[in-house]
């Protein structure tokens, strides 16, 4: 189940599921 909601999350975010950390930080802080 968490898989699919991490899944999800980077759908929201719109990055890519091979996205670093840092580019999913900068996503949540956009």
């Amino acid at each position: 189940i968490r898989l699919m909601a991490e899944k999800n999350l980077y759908e929201i975010l719109g990055v890519s599921t091979d996205a670093k950390r840092e580019e999913i930080k900068k996503a949540y802080h956009d």
